[in-house]
């Protein structure tokens, strides 16, 4: 049998022997790749989900097979020089954010954030439990788990850059109260749509990426995407250790050989200029701007800064103020024990990209291959959701999730208040948990308090604006609508998508302290998203199941859960 018909046709034995593959391109040991799987998407990778034509699926495996074979080619990872104790006690730092705290509608009507397509703390928790621990409590944000997963949102409609749609539903973990999605779907575009792309790869080669998890990932990551660049892209490389330096000046993204050249001679030691990096970065990337095109840093390292500019807060501000230059900044991180996930985050957020956590190839291949629109191209910028509840209908909400994207009420018309942008395909799904009027909730009623009155406005259960910016426009666009009130659903009769991603928001929670799930525990949330699998074309959501059943069994294990140190 060939190597492409074992892929084809037994993807769970190929991925023992991927496996071992990966590993030799410098996969991390830290947390075992997952079953390798054959997606039938077409080899130049779409943002949209469509099934693919038999002919197309088979160029697809035979590319595939090809990545994979030329991912061995990847320099053999980095024997581990690191000080005797390095990893005896893990560095990583987190950002703690509290719970969303419950509002009483009478008193606080408005709910208002900005979105987040962010996913890497879904990458990162993944890294844990495969690593046979917990997820640090701060490593989990609900948002980032459920909008790792695809969903069939409805597509937009008219000249909108994303379709809004809204679904219902009794809470699986309260039924006293309700589960209210709010559904964005971004349009759709496929590679070859794309404007020319100018992309600066930012590498940390300091001596914190000497390690498999290290530089090794970072070379075999860059190289999947050298492969989907087009002849009007164009590509630079820029490293920093003790100091930074261009190593590859802009390269036509023809010149692949000379791109994984560059990319293959790095190697990894000294301290760590992440600053002087980042400056290098943006100066490259001004000097080969490209107008009405894609102008982005990639930046690729474990967020461990030492030298020069190294505080948190001035690094977010040089990226929010290089930012207004046109030129985006998303961040990949890598390694662990030194991992600076707090830096990771929200530097992205400053600089306008987004946020991934790199595990493993499968993930880089999921962010900079399957998904590389999305990755690369906005759509939608500075979008920010606004919900103003009926009281006639709504006594109680607390909005799960975004903790850290909360905006103020006034900041939602504010066009000079950033927020995050929407890429090509993305989804975003937010969930509110609402009480409605007369039932019982989490706030015990005020003796002096005024009874609700009677909203104009019967037959709604809440009124949803979203304002957004056309890439480039300084003036956002306003989107209004009503949420009708509706007979909530049983769990059991809502959407798929609506009962996994409730299933997710529940093992989220579950990690972190279970404070409003009660009684509801992990094996009832994996029953539900089993209920909620459905199709499941990439294996994402079945992977999900096995990493809560691999919860479960840790926090069962003993009468202390095996957690891991921040």
């Amino acid at each position: 049998m060939s190597a492409r018909s074992l892929l084809l046709d037994r993807p769970f034995a190929v991925g023992f022997s991927a496996s071992a593959l990966l590993l030799l391109a410098a996969c991390s040991a830290s947390s075992p790749e997952p079953e390798v799987q054959a997606s039938p998407a077409p080899a130049s990778p779409l943002v949209r989900e469509r099934l693919a034509a038999p002919a197309a699926a088979e160029v697809h495996a035979e590319a595939s097979h090809k990545r994979l074979a030329n991912l061995a080619y990847v320099p053999a990872p980095l024997a581990d020089a690191l000080p005797p104790g390095y990893r005896d006690e893990s560095r990583e730092q987190y950002q703690a954010y509290a719970d969303n705290p419950v509002f009483a509608v009478v008193e606080t009507p408005v709910s208002t954030f900005s979105i987040d397509v962010d996913t890497g703390s879904y990458a990162n928790v993944r890294r844990f439990l495969n690593g046979g621990k917990l997820p640090p409590k701060d490593a989990v944000r609900l948002e980032e788990l459920v909008n790792y997963f695809p969903y069939a949102y409805p597509l937009p409609q008219g000249d909108a850059p994303f379709g809004v749609s809204t679904e219902l539903a009794v809470t699986p973990w309260n039924p006293q109260t309700r589960l209210l999605r709010i559904a964005i779907k971004a349009s759709d575009r496929s590679v070859d749509e794309l404007p020319p792309a100018n992309l600066v790869f930012l590498v940390d080669v300091s001596g914190s990426m000497h390690r498999r998890e290290g530089l090794p990932m970072v070379q075999g990551t860059l190289k999947l995407l050298v492969e989907q660049l087009r002849p009007q892209d164009r590509v630079s490389l820029v490293t920093y250790a003790g100091d930074s330096q261009v190593v590859l000046d802009s390269t036509p993204g023809s010149d692949k050989a000379k791109i994984r050249a560059a990319i293959d001679q790095l190697s990894a030691g000294g301290s760590t200029a992440g600053e002087s990096g980042i400056q290098l970065a943006y100066q490259q990337a001004g000097k080969h701007l490209i107008e009405g095109g894609i102008n982005r840093i990639l930046l690729a390292t474990d967020g461990d800064f030492n030298v020069g500019i190294s505080d948190f807060d001035s690094l977010k501000q040089l990226a929010a103020d290089r930012r207004k230059s046109g030129v985006s900044l998303t961040t990949l991180g890598f390694g662990v024990d030194n991992y600076n996930e707090r830096l990771m985050e929200q530097l992205a957020d400053a600089g306008n990209g987004n946020y991934a956590y790199i595990d493993n190839l499968r993930e880089a291949r999921k962010v900079l291959v399957d998904q590389l629109g999305s990755t690369l191209a906005t759509v939608a910028s500075d979008v920010k959701l606004q919900l103003e509840f009926n009281p006639s209908e709504v006594s109680e909400y607390r909005l799960l999730g975004y903790e850290n994207r909360a905006l103020k009420r006034e900041d939602f018309s504010n066009d000079k208040v950033d927020a995050g942008d929407i890429g090509a395909g993305h989804t975003v799904t937010a969930l509110y948990e609402i009480v409605p009027t007369g039932s019982k909730g989490w706030l015990e009623p005020l003796r002096y308090q005024a009874t609700a009155q009677t909203a104009s406005k019967s037959g709604e259960l809440a009124w949803l604006r979203i304002r957004y910016k056309d890439p480039g426009e300084a003036a956002s666009r306003l989107l209004e609508r009503p949420i009708a009130r509706a007979e909530a659903k049983p769990m059991s009769a809502a959407s798929e998508d609506l009962r996994f991603a409730a299933a997710v928001a529940a093992f989220a929670q579950q990690l972190k302290d279970g404070r409003y799930t009660g009684d509801f525990d992990l094996a009832q949330s994996i029953e539900l998203a089993r209920s909620g699998k459905g199709e499941d074309r990439f294996g994402l959501r079945g992977e999900f199941i096995q990493l809560a059943e691999i919860a479960q069994s840790l926090q069962t294990s003993g009468s202390t859960p095996v957690r891991a140190q921040q």
